[in-house]
């Protein structure tokens, strides 16, 4: 993949083992450029035919990508000041040029107080195609002393989460754990759901809690960012929603629940999208406060904790 990189820029799709030693290679396949990753079936179990439907999808959705990875080949060419190509790639991918598109750019957003507590202390994620590498983008940003607890919906197998959560803690500040369940909400923490269940938070006396758990277990998704946002209501204005890349619209019932209840939302913006659905259905239904790159969200929920 590196030399691919290096020499043909292309989309790539990897599929892998559902292992560990598999699911450290997608990771780290995705941020040497990779767009998208599949794990592995057995020919003939039920999973297989819905596969097969799924890499088709998959396909088409990261081929769209083609033009960026070739622009981005050319312009390498032209300027040897740059970083390696395979981070220029990447960045690329992810959108490393600054196309916020919120109604105010960020970057001549006016400053923000950040000196008190913050008036929102839980931001729930909701991620699928194309997020580990852009989580990590963001994660890493944030500095160890960021005042509010993480909860993370990212579309993934059970094998891979764990080793998602020891990767995105070896490169950031804050802690990254894998959620369990009975887990407390702690500022500096971002928790993962594990794959094939669902994270939500619950109220358990005073304090708030994660629960994970397998039910209900007729959703599509699993982890599902629908019921990741719906039960973050119950916290209302404490809590910024961020819709990130992927395909579909889950989470979009869920951002209008927490919208509704005073919820902060940001979307990422199209460019910066391997897959603009998920971040598009948010726009489209008229839930974004925010609309923005990629590069600069970690500097927005460092804002939005503060409106």
């Amino acid at each position: 993949l590196e030399e691919i990189m290096k020499k043909n820029p292309k989309p790539v799709l990897m599929i892998s083992s559902l292992t560990s030693s598999g699911a450290d290679a997608t990771l780290r396949a995705l941020e040497l450029g990779a767009l998208d990753y599949m794990p592995k079936y057995q020919e003939g179990s039920v999973v297989f035919a819905l596969a097969q439907q799924e890499l088709v999808g998959k396909i088409k959705a990261i081929a769209k990508r083609a033009p960026y990875l070739r622009l981005q080949a050319s312009q390498a060419q032209k300027n040897s000041q740059v970083a390696p190509i395979q981070s220029k790639i990447l960045g690329t991918v992810l959108g490393s040029a600054p196309t916020s598109t919120t109604a105010t750019p960020l970057a001549k957003a006016p400053p923000v107080d950040t000196s008190g507590r913050p008036k929102r202390d839980i931001i729930v994620i909701g991620v699928s195609t194309g997020g580990p590498p852009a989580v990590q983008k963001v994660l890493s940003k944030l500095p160890a002393n960021f005042p509010a607890c993480i909860l993370i919906a990212q579309h993934m197998p059970s094998a891979f989460t764990g080793a998602f959560a020891k990767r995105l803690d070896a490169l950031s500040e804050i802690t990254v754990k894998e959620a369990q369940d009975g887990d407390k909400l702690a500022p500096g923490v971002a928790y993962v759901c594990p794959g094939g269940q669902h994270i939500s938070i619950i109220v358990n006396g005073a304090l708030p809690q994660i629960n994970v758990s397998k039910d209900p277990e007729d959703e599509l998704y699993k982890p599902a960012v629908n019921i990741l946002n719906e039960t973050a209501a119950i916290l209302g204005s404490k809590v910024v929603g961020l819709t990130m890349t992927g395909m579909g619209s889950d989470g979009v019932i869920g951002t209008k629940v927490l919208k509704a209840k005073g919820g902060y939302i940001i979307a990422q913006n199209e460019e910066s999208c391997v897959v603009y659905g998920m971040p598009r259905a948010v726009v489209d239904a008229n839930l974004a406060d925010e609309i923005v790159d990629v590069e600069y969200i970690a500097e927005a929920l460092q804002k939005a904790i503060y409106r």
